[in-house]
């Protein structure tokens, strides 16, 4: 039985992690820490029989668990997955503090690292992609859920040379849980109810330098990415649809050949079939990513459309993935 503890166990990702690891059959919960409701039960805070007393995140027994879930923001995450290393705990961090392998470039968009000597640890949790390197490992970086649906949908081309140096454009939407547990004004209801609104338009959302780093490691060159994201009025889910060159002899079946190829036998990777497209009642409340291809009428020239559910692949279905992996467990254990 593994022991895990979890920070931040009332945002919406970390309640979702919860859940996952309640129902898990080889994980005990030690502990669920939150800030702003310590001292409450978690049934207090939302409508669940889950009755875990939430406790101070300084008062966590770290040294009652096996590994710990850091389901906390940037800025914060860093200095506490260094103090869980330091009692020799494995950590799941979902924040994006050690996501980025530069210095520079994470306090560029970002801030002050607290931690940077735990960067070159860190080991980047897209599991289809680095499964051999999270089994051995004590540090895990969760990926952003804008992220992985990217990454996810681009990874095949990369690998077989046919990602263009730039750009490729993404245009991406995400449900509103994306946006974090508290209210801004232009997260809540009124705001987004029967709306659609894009935001950190151009070359600004923080989730754009893990991208573009993670598809420059997959293809071997740098790759600038256009990327815009959207606020949709649902509570879940991320849809990416992505503008992707390649070389003009390469076919929309060739396409189709190699992402089946990669993905084969991947348990939470479908690829659809030509002619059919992907749509978030697909994923919603799954650890799934799904993934269609298209034409866009020219050769070479392509749409993929890549969805997944924010909190679940986007968040803690993948961390649990990641879990999973590290203690030796079928992958699929818990997610199914």
């Amino acid at each position: 039985m593994i022991r895990v503890g979890v920070y931040g166990a009332t945002g919406y990702a970390g309640f979702e992690l919860v859940k996952l690891l309640h129902a898990h059959g080889q994980v005990e919960i030690g502990f669920a820490s939150s800030e702003s409701h310590t001292g409450k039960r978690l049934c207090e805070v939302y409508p669940t029989p889950l009755d875990y007393p939430l406790v101070a995140p300084s008062e966590a027994p770290l040294g009652d668990v096996d590994v710990a879930f850091l389901c906390t923001p940037h800025g914060v995450s860093a200095k506490l997955a260094a103090a869980v290393l330091g009692k020799g705990v494995k950590c799941i961090d979902f924040s994006a503090d050690l996501r980025l392998h530069d210095l520079a470039t994470y306090e560029t968009w970002y801030t002050k690292h607290t931690a940077p000597e735990l960067l070159p640890e860190a080991v980047y949790g897209l599991c289809e992609v680095y499964r051999e390197r999270i089994a051995g490992a004590r540090l895990i970086a969760n990926p952003g859920c804008y992220t992985a649906t990217a990454l996810l949908a681009l990874y095949p081309a990369a690998r077989a040379g046919w990602l263009p140096d730039g750009p490729v454009i993404i245009d991406a939407k995400s449900g509103v849980s994306g946006a974090g547990v508290k209210p801004t004004d232009t997260t809540h209801f009124c705001s987004v109810h029967g709306n659609l609104s894009t935001y950190n338009v151009g070359h600004k959302h923080r989730h754009v330098p893990e991208i573009e780093q993670e598809l420059a490691e997959y293809s071997g060159h740098a790759c600038r990415i256009v990327f815009t994201p959207h606020l949709l009025p649902v509570s879940r889910g991320i849809l990416e649809t992505i503008y992707l060159t390649t070389p003009p002899e390469v076919t929309l079946e060739a396409l189709h050949a190699c992402y089946s190829s990669q993905y084969a036998g991947e348990p939470f990777v479908q690829l659809l079939p030509l002619g059919q497209g992907s749509t978030l009642a697909h994923v919603v409340n799954t650890n799934r990513c799904t993934i269609s291809l298209h034409s866009a009428g020219a050769p070479g020239e392509f749409i993929i459309v890549s969805v997944l559910d924010n909190l679940l692949k986007g968040a803690g279905g993948q961390a649990v993935q990641n879990m999973n992996i590290m203690f030796g467990l079928p992958e699929t254990m818990g997610l199914e």
